[in-house]
Protein backbone atom coordinates (compact mmCIF):
# COMPACT_ATOMS: atom_id res chain seq x y z
CA UNK A 1 0.00 0.00 0.00
CA UNK A 2 1.28 3.43 -0.89
CA UNK A 3 1.96 5.63 2.10
CA UNK A 4 0.31 8.99 2.34
CA UNK A 5 2.31 12.21 2.00
CA UNK A 6 1.77 13.06 5.65
CA UNK A 7 3.26 9.75 6.77
CA UNK A 8 6.21 10.00 4.40
CA UNK A 9 7.03 13.63 5.21
CA UNK A 10 6.32 14.22 8.93
CA UNK A 11 5.69 17.80 9.95
CA UNK A 12 7.55 17.43 13.26
CA UNK A 13 11.19 16.61 13.79
CA UNK A 14 11.68 13.02 14.99
CA UNK A 15 14.64 13.04 17.38
CA UNK A 16 14.81 9.27 17.93
CA UNK A 17 17.60 8.78 15.38
CA UNK A 18 19.56 11.70 16.81
CA UNK A 19 19.26 10.24 20.29
CA UNK A 20 20.54 6.86 19.11
CA UNK A 21 23.30 8.05 16.75
CA UNK A 22 24.41 11.51 17.90
CA UNK A 23 27.98 10.26 18.26
CA UNK A 24 28.03 9.18 14.62
CA UNK A 25 26.79 12.65 13.67
CA UNK A 26 29.65 14.35 15.54
CA UNK A 27 32.16 11.92 14.02
CA UNK A 28 30.82 12.64 10.52
CA UNK A 29 31.05 16.40 11.07
CA UNK A 30 34.70 16.22 12.13
CA UNK A 31 35.44 13.59 9.50
CA UNK A 32 34.32 15.99 6.78
CA UNK A 33 36.01 18.98 8.44
CA UNK A 34 39.44 17.29 8.64
CA UNK A 35 39.23 15.59 5.22
CA UNK A 36 41.62 16.59 2.44
CA UNK A 37 38.74 17.97 0.37
CA UNK A 38 37.93 20.41 3.19
CA UNK A 39 40.86 21.13 5.53
CA UNK A 40 43.59 20.92 2.87
CA UNK A 41 41.53 22.53 0.12
CA UNK A 42 40.39 25.52 2.14
CA UNK A 43 43.65 25.88 4.02
CA UNK A 44 46.04 25.61 1.09
CA UNK A 45 45.59 29.23 0.06
CA UNK A 46 47.18 30.28 3.35
CA UNK A 47 50.22 28.12 2.57
CA UNK A 48 50.80 29.38 -0.99
CA UNK A 49 52.97 32.39 -0.12
CA UNK A 50 55.08 30.55 2.53
CA UNK A 51 55.75 27.75 0.01
CA UNK A 52 56.49 30.31 -2.69
CA UNK A 53 59.00 32.06 -0.43
CA UNK A 54 60.60 28.77 0.64
CA UNK A 55 61.02 27.15 -2.78
CA UNK A 56 60.59 29.91 -5.36
CA UNK A 57 57.56 28.26 -7.01
CA UNK A 58 55.11 30.57 -8.75
CA UNK A 59 51.54 30.94 -7.54
CA UNK A 60 50.28 29.39 -10.75
CA UNK A 61 52.47 26.34 -10.20
CA UNK A 62 51.26 26.01 -6.61
CA UNK A 63 47.58 26.42 -7.49
CA UNK A 64 47.94 23.64 -10.07
CA UNK A 65 48.46 21.23 -7.17
CA UNK A 66 44.74 21.54 -6.38
CA UNK A 67 43.98 20.12 -9.83
CA UNK A 68 46.06 17.06 -8.89
CA UNK A 69 44.13 16.84 -5.61
CA UNK A 70 40.81 16.85 -7.50
CA UNK A 71 42.16 14.18 -9.87
CA UNK A 72 43.16 11.99 -6.94
CA UNK A 73 39.73 12.36 -5.34
CA UNK A 74 38.07 11.43 -8.64
CA UNK A 75 40.08 8.20 -8.86
CA UNK A 76 39.75 7.38 -5.15
CA UNK A 77 35.97 7.71 -5.32
CA UNK A 78 35.94 4.77 -7.74
CA UNK A 79 37.94 2.56 -5.37
CA UNK A 80 35.93 2.97 -2.19
CA UNK A 81 33.10 0.61 -3.08
CA UNK A 82 35.55 -2.26 -3.64
CA UNK A 83 37.49 -1.40 -0.48
CA UNK A 84 34.32 -1.39 1.66
CA UNK A 85 33.18 -4.71 0.20
CA UNK A 86 36.61 -6.28 0.78
CA UNK A 87 37.58 -4.85 4.17
CA UNK A 88 34.51 -3.11 5.66
CA UNK A 89 33.77 0.59 6.14
CA UNK A 90 35.13 0.80 9.70
CA UNK A 91 38.51 -0.74 8.90
CA UNK A 92 38.98 1.30 5.71
CA UNK A 93 38.08 4.57 7.46
CA UNK A 94 40.31 4.06 10.50
CA UNK A 95 43.34 2.93 8.49
CA UNK A 96 42.82 5.83 6.06
CA UNK A 97 42.76 8.39 8.87
CA UNK A 98 46.03 6.99 10.24
CA UNK A 99 47.60 7.09 6.78
CA UNK A 100 46.36 10.65 6.33
CA UNK A 101 48.34 11.70 9.40
CA UNK A 102 51.45 9.98 8.01
CA UNK A 103 51.04 11.67 4.60
CA UNK A 104 50.85 15.14 6.12
CA UNK A 105 53.95 14.39 8.19
CA UNK A 106 55.77 13.28 5.02
CA UNK A 107 54.91 16.59 3.34
CA UNK A 108 57.13 18.39 5.86
CA UNK A 109 60.08 16.83 3.97
CA UNK A 110 59.32 18.54 0.64
CA UNK A 111 62.29 19.64 -1.47
CA UNK A 112 62.60 22.16 -4.28
CA UNK A 113 61.12 19.89 -6.95
CA UNK A 114 57.42 20.78 -7.24
CA UNK A 115 56.74 17.46 -8.98
CA UNK A 116 56.81 15.84 -5.54
CA UNK A 117 54.06 18.19 -4.34
CA UNK A 118 51.92 17.30 -7.36
CA UNK A 119 52.55 13.60 -6.79
CA UNK A 120 51.67 13.91 -3.09
CA UNK A 121 48.42 15.78 -3.75
CA UNK A 122 47.37 13.17 -6.31
CA UNK A 123 48.45 10.16 -4.24
CA UNK A 124 47.04 11.23 -0.86
CA UNK A 125 43.36 10.71 -1.79
CA UNK A 126 44.26 7.25 -3.09
CA UNK A 127 46.24 6.26 0.01
CA UNK A 128 43.66 7.82 2.36
CA UNK A 129 40.55 7.06 0.30
CA UNK A 130 38.46 6.29 3.38
CA UNK A 131 38.65 9.90 4.59
CA UNK A 132 36.78 11.50 1.66
CA UNK A 133 33.13 12.50 1.97
CA UNK A 134 31.69 9.24 0.62
CA UNK A 135 32.65 7.47 3.85
CA UNK A 136 30.88 9.94 6.09
CA UNK A 137 27.76 10.30 3.93
CA UNK A 138 27.43 6.50 3.71
CA UNK A 139 27.81 6.15 7.47
CA UNK A 140 25.13 8.77 8.09
CA UNK A 141 22.81 7.26 5.48
CA UNK A 142 23.08 3.88 7.22
CA UNK A 143 22.17 5.32 10.63
CA UNK A 144 19.60 7.94 9.58
CA UNK A 145 16.50 7.49 7.42
CA UNK A 146 13.69 9.75 8.66
CA UNK A 147 16.17 12.60 9.30
CA UNK A 148 18.70 11.72 6.61
CA UNK A 149 18.56 15.08 4.87
CA UNK A 150 19.18 17.10 8.02
CA UNK A 151 21.86 14.70 9.27
CA UNK A 152 23.74 14.91 5.96
CA UNK A 153 23.44 18.69 6.04
CA UNK A 154 24.94 18.82 9.53
CA UNK A 155 28.01 16.72 8.73
CA UNK A 156 28.60 18.39 5.35
CA UNK A 157 28.61 21.75 7.13
CA UNK A 158 32.08 20.57 8.13
CA UNK A 159 33.31 22.09 4.86
CA UNK A 160 32.04 25.47 6.03
CA UNK A 161 33.67 24.96 9.42
CA UNK A 162 36.96 24.14 7.69
CA UNK A 163 36.66 27.25 5.52
CA UNK A 164 36.20 29.36 8.65
CA UNK A 165 38.88 27.90 10.95
CA UNK A 166 41.67 26.59 8.73
CA UNK A 167 43.06 29.86 7.29
CA UNK A 168 43.59 31.57 10.70
CA UNK A 169 44.86 28.36 12.35
CA UNK A 170 47.34 27.71 9.55
CA UNK A 171 48.47 31.36 9.52
CA UNK A 172 49.13 31.12 13.27
CA UNK A 173 51.05 27.83 13.00
CA UNK A 174 53.11 29.01 10.02
CA UNK A 175 54.01 32.17 11.89
CA UNK A 176 55.31 30.03 14.75
CA UNK A 177 57.14 27.31 12.82
CA UNK A 178 57.22 28.02 9.09
CA UNK A 179 55.46 26.14 6.28
CA UNK A 180 56.31 22.78 7.85
CA UNK A 181 54.21 23.72 10.88
CA UNK A 182 51.22 24.12 8.56
CA UNK A 183 51.43 20.47 7.51
CA UNK A 184 52.03 19.44 11.13
CA UNK A 185 48.77 21.20 12.11
CA UNK A 186 46.93 19.43 9.28
CA UNK A 187 48.26 16.11 10.65
CA UNK A 188 47.42 16.84 14.28
CA UNK A 189 43.73 17.56 13.63
CA UNK A 190 42.77 14.06 12.43
CA UNK A 191 45.27 12.47 14.83
CA UNK A 192 43.89 14.21 17.93
CA UNK A 193 40.20 14.50 16.97
CA UNK A 194 38.93 12.30 14.15
CA UNK A 195 40.95 9.13 14.80
CA UNK A 196 40.01 8.77 18.50
CA UNK A 197 36.35 9.40 17.66
CA UNK A 198 36.46 6.82 14.88
CA UNK A 199 38.01 4.20 17.16
CA UNK A 200 35.27 4.75 19.74
CA UNK A 201 32.18 5.56 17.68
CA UNK A 202 32.55 4.29 14.11
CA UNK A 203 30.19 1.33 13.79
CA UNK A 204 27.67 0.33 11.14
CA UNK A 205 24.14 -0.33 12.44
CA UNK A 206 23.16 -3.90 13.24
CA UNK A 207 19.81 -5.64 13.35
CA UNK A 208 18.23 -6.99 16.49
CA UNK A 209 19.94 -10.07 17.94
CA UNK A 210 18.83 -13.28 16.25
CA UNK A 211 18.55 -16.50 18.26
CA UNK A 212 19.83 -19.77 16.83
CA UNK A 213 19.60 -23.28 18.32
CA UNK A 214 23.00 -23.06 19.92
CA UNK A 215 23.62 -19.35 20.52
CA UNK A 216 22.52 -15.80 20.07
CA UNK A 217 24.39 -13.87 17.45
CA UNK A 218 24.08 -10.41 16.06
CA UNK A 219 23.28 -10.40 12.39
CA UNK A 220 24.62 -7.50 10.36
CA UNK A 221 21.90 -5.64 8.52
CA UNK A 222 22.25 -6.14 4.77
CA UNK A 223 21.33 -2.81 3.15
CA UNK A 224 18.73 -2.86 0.41
CA UNK A 225 19.35 -1.25 -2.94
CA UNK A 226 20.40 -1.59 -6.54
CA UNK A 227 23.60 -3.16 -7.67
CA UNK A 228 26.14 -0.79 -9.21
CA UNK A 229 25.83 -2.24 -12.73
CA UNK A 230 22.05 -1.80 -12.65
CA UNK A 231 22.14 1.71 -11.18
CA UNK A 232 24.66 3.22 -13.58
CA UNK A 233 22.54 2.20 -16.59
CA UNK A 234 19.29 3.52 -15.15
CA UNK A 235 17.47 6.59 -16.46
CA UNK A 236 17.29 7.98 -12.92
CA UNK A 237 21.07 7.86 -12.48
CA UNK A 238 21.67 9.56 -15.83
CA UNK A 239 19.18 12.35 -15.12
CA UNK A 240 20.47 12.88 -11.57
CA UNK A 241 23.99 13.25 -12.91
CA UNK A 242 22.96 15.65 -15.68
CA UNK A 243 21.09 17.84 -13.21
CA UNK A 244 23.79 17.88 -10.54
CA UNK A 245 26.65 18.32 -13.02
CA UNK A 246 24.87 21.37 -14.42
CA UNK A 247 24.52 22.67 -10.88
CA UNK A 248 28.18 22.04 -9.99
CA UNK A 249 29.42 23.67 -13.20
CA UNK A 250 27.44 26.86 -12.60
CA UNK A 251 28.57 27.06 -8.97
CA UNK A 252 32.22 26.66 -9.95
CA UNK A 253 31.67 29.31 -12.61
CA UNK A 254 30.24 31.83 -10.19
CA UNK A 255 32.77 31.13 -7.43
CA UNK A 256 35.72 31.64 -9.76
CA UNK A 257 34.47 34.74 -11.63
CA UNK A 258 32.27 36.58 -9.13
CA UNK A 259 34.74 39.07 -7.64
CA UNK A 260 36.32 40.10 -10.98
CA UNK A 261 32.82 40.18 -12.54
CA UNK A 262 31.65 42.66 -9.90
CA UNK A 263 34.78 44.75 -10.39
CA UNK A 264 34.18 44.80 -14.16
CA UNK A 265 30.68 46.15 -13.41
CA UNK A 266 32.29 49.07 -11.58
CA UNK A 267 32.14 47.80 -7.99
CA UNK A 268 35.29 48.75 -6.02
CA UNK A 269 37.61 45.83 -5.23
CA UNK A 270 37.07 45.98 -1.45
CA UNK A 271 33.29 46.25 -1.84
CA UNK A 272 33.27 43.34 -4.29
CA UNK A 273 35.08 41.14 -1.75
CA UNK A 274 32.70 42.21 0.99
CA UNK A 275 29.68 41.41 -1.18
CA UNK A 276 31.11 38.00 -1.99
CA UNK A 277 31.59 37.26 1.72
CA UNK A 278 27.82 36.66 1.89
CA UNK A 279 28.48 33.52 -0.15
CA UNK A 280 30.06 31.62 2.75
CA UNK A 281 27.25 32.32 5.21
CA UNK A 282 24.58 31.41 2.64
CA UNK A 283 26.30 28.05 2.00
CA UNK A 284 25.83 26.98 5.63
CA UNK A 285 22.26 28.29 5.81
CA UNK A 286 21.34 26.63 2.52
CA UNK A 287 22.85 23.33 3.59
CA UNK A 288 21.01 23.14 6.90
CA UNK A 289 17.67 24.49 5.64
CA UNK A 290 17.52 22.26 2.57
CA UNK A 291 18.63 19.27 4.64
CA UNK A 292 15.68 19.82 6.99
CA UNK A 293 13.22 20.37 4.13
CA UNK A 294 14.32 17.17 2.35
CA UNK A 295 13.07 15.17 5.34
CA UNK A 296 9.71 16.92 5.63
CA UNK A 297 8.59 17.72 2.08
CA UNK A 298 8.76 15.96 -1.31
CA UNK A 299 12.53 15.76 -1.94
CA UNK A 300 12.36 16.32 -5.70
CA UNK A 301 10.38 19.55 -5.28
CA UNK A 302 12.75 20.78 -2.55
CA UNK A 303 15.82 19.84 -4.61
CA UNK A 304 14.53 21.42 -7.81
CA UNK A 305 13.70 24.65 -5.98
CA UNK A 306 17.17 24.76 -4.38
CA UNK A 307 18.94 24.16 -7.70
CA UNK A 308 16.79 26.84 -9.37
CA UNK A 309 17.69 29.67 -6.98
CA UNK A 310 20.96 30.60 -8.80
CA UNK A 311 18.84 31.51 -11.84
CA UNK A 312 17.28 34.28 -9.75
CA UNK A 313 20.70 35.47 -8.60
CA UNK A 314 22.14 35.45 -12.12
CA UNK A 315 19.15 37.35 -13.50
CA UNK A 316 19.69 40.00 -10.82
CA UNK A 317 23.41 40.22 -11.62
CA UNK A 318 22.80 40.68 -15.34
CA UNK A 319 20.21 43.42 -14.79
CA UNK A 320 21.70 45.33 -11.82
CA UNK A 321 24.19 48.18 -11.78
CA UNK A 322 27.16 48.59 -9.40
CA UNK A 323 25.32 51.00 -7.12
CA UNK A 324 22.63 48.49 -6.06
CA UNK A 325 24.70 46.82 -3.34
CA UNK A 326 21.73 45.23 -1.57
CA UNK A 327 20.55 43.54 -4.76
CA UNK A 328 24.05 42.28 -5.51
CA UNK A 329 24.25 40.76 -2.01
CA UNK A 330 20.84 39.14 -2.58
CA UNK A 331 22.12 37.65 -5.85
CA UNK A 332 25.18 36.18 -4.12
CA UNK A 333 22.98 34.71 -1.37
CA UNK A 334 20.79 32.97 -3.98
CA UNK A 335 23.85 31.39 -5.58
CA UNK A 336 25.48 30.45 -2.28
CA UNK A 337 22.24 28.92 -0.99
CA UNK A 338 22.27 26.44 -3.87
CA UNK A 339 26.01 25.82 -3.51
CA UNK A 340 25.43 24.76 0.09
CA UNK A 341 22.57 22.46 -0.84
CA UNK A 342 24.01 20.72 -3.93
CA UNK A 343 26.21 18.11 -2.24
CA UNK A 344 23.51 17.33 0.34
CA UNK A 345 20.99 16.82 -2.45
CA UNK A 346 23.37 14.51 -4.32
CA UNK A 347 24.07 12.34 -1.27
CA UNK A 348 20.38 12.24 -0.33
CA UNK A 349 19.06 11.37 -3.79
CA UNK A 350 21.67 8.67 -4.46
CA UNK A 351 20.68 6.94 -1.20
CA UNK A 352 16.96 7.45 -1.88
CA UNK A 353 16.83 6.16 -5.44
CA UNK A 354 19.48 3.45 -5.32
CA UNK A 355 19.54 2.35 -1.68
CA UNK A 356 22.62 1.51 0.39
CA UNK A 357 23.65 -1.81 -1.14
CA UNK A 358 26.22 -0.31 -3.53
CA UNK A 359 26.02 3.29 -2.30
CA UNK A 360 29.78 3.85 -2.18
CA UNK A 361 30.30 2.81 -5.82
CA UNK A 362 27.22 4.62 -7.11
CA UNK A 363 27.88 7.86 -5.24
CA UNK A 364 31.60 7.45 -5.98
CA UNK A 365 30.91 7.42 -9.73
CA UNK A 366 28.78 10.53 -9.38
CA UNK A 367 31.45 12.25 -7.28
CA UNK A 368 34.11 11.32 -9.82
CA UNK A 369 32.07 12.89 -12.64
CA UNK A 370 31.39 16.13 -10.80
CA UNK A 371 35.02 16.34 -9.63
CA UNK A 372 36.19 16.18 -13.25
CA UNK A 373 33.74 18.94 -14.15
CA UNK A 374 34.89 21.04 -11.18
CA UNK A 375 38.52 20.64 -12.22
CA UNK A 376 37.98 21.53 -15.90
CA UNK A 377 35.42 24.33 -15.53
CA UNK A 378 37.73 27.19 -14.48
CA UNK A 379 39.93 26.76 -17.57
CA UNK A 380 36.85 26.65 -19.82
CA UNK A 381 35.36 29.80 -18.32
CA UNK A 382 38.72 31.54 -18.59
CA UNK A 383 38.72 30.72 -22.29
CA UNK A 384 35.20 32.15 -22.64
CA UNK A 385 36.41 35.38 -21.02
CA UNK A 386 39.34 35.60 -23.42
CA UNK A 387 36.93 35.29 -26.37
CA UNK A 388 34.35 37.85 -25.21
CA UNK A 389 36.35 40.18 -22.98
CA UNK A 390 33.78 39.96 -20.16
CA UNK A 391 32.03 37.43 -17.93
CA UNK A 392 28.46 38.07 -19.10
CA UNK A 393 28.35 34.81 -21.14
CA UNK A 394 29.47 32.85 -18.07
CA UNK A 395 26.74 34.39 -15.91
CA UNK A 396 24.16 33.73 -18.63
CA UNK A 397 25.34 30.11 -18.84
CA UNK A 398 24.90 29.79 -15.07
CA UNK A 399 21.32 31.08 -15.37
CA UNK A 400 20.46 28.56 -18.11
CA UNK A 401 22.21 25.72 -16.25
CA UNK A 402 20.18 26.43 -13.09
CA UNK A 403 16.92 26.25 -15.02
CA UNK A 404 18.06 23.07 -16.77
CA UNK A 405 19.13 21.43 -13.52
CA UNK A 406 15.77 22.12 -11.87
CA UNK A 407 13.69 20.94 -14.85
CA UNK A 408 15.76 17.75 -15.17
CA UNK A 409 15.11 16.86 -11.54
CA UNK A 410 11.40 17.54 -11.88
CA UNK A 411 11.24 14.84 -14.53
CA UNK A 412 11.97 12.30 -11.74
CA UNK A 413 8.80 12.99 -9.75
CA UNK A 414 7.29 9.61 -10.64
CA UNK A 415 10.50 7.56 -10.24
CA UNK A 416 10.49 4.75 -7.63
CA UNK A 417 12.58 5.23 -4.50
CA UNK A 418 13.96 2.88 -1.87
CA UNK A 419 12.47 3.06 1.60
CA UNK A 420 13.17 0.53 4.36
CA UNK A 421 14.40 -1.90 1.73
CA UNK A 422 11.33 -1.63 -0.53
CA UNK A 423 10.49 0.31 -3.65
CA UNK A 424 7.81 2.95 -3.38
CA UNK A 425 6.44 5.73 -5.55
CA UNK A 426 8.13 9.08 -5.09
CA UNK A 427 4.99 11.15 -5.50
CA UNK A 428 1.38 10.34 -4.68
Amino acid sequence: MMSTPSSRYPARLDITEFRLAWRVLILGLFGVCTSMSAALLYGFGTMVIPLQDAFGWSRGELQASITFLFAGVAVASQLLGWLYARFGLRRVAIISIALQVACYAALTQLTGNITWLYFAFFAMPLICAGTIAITWTQLISLWYERNRGLALAIILSGTGVAALIMPPLLAWSIQLGGWQAGFVLLALMPLMITLPMALLWLHVPIASPVKTRDQEAERVKIPAGMRFAEARKSRVFVLCNISLILSVSLIVAMVTVMVPYLQDKGVPALTASQIFSAFGASIIVGRLLVGYLLDHYPPILVSAAALFTPAIGCAVLLSTGPEATALLVFAIICIGFSAGAEFDIAAFLMARYFGMRDYARIFGLHLGLVTIVAGLSPALFGYVYSLHGNYDPVVFYALVAAVGAALTLLSLRSAPAYHSGLYRAEMS
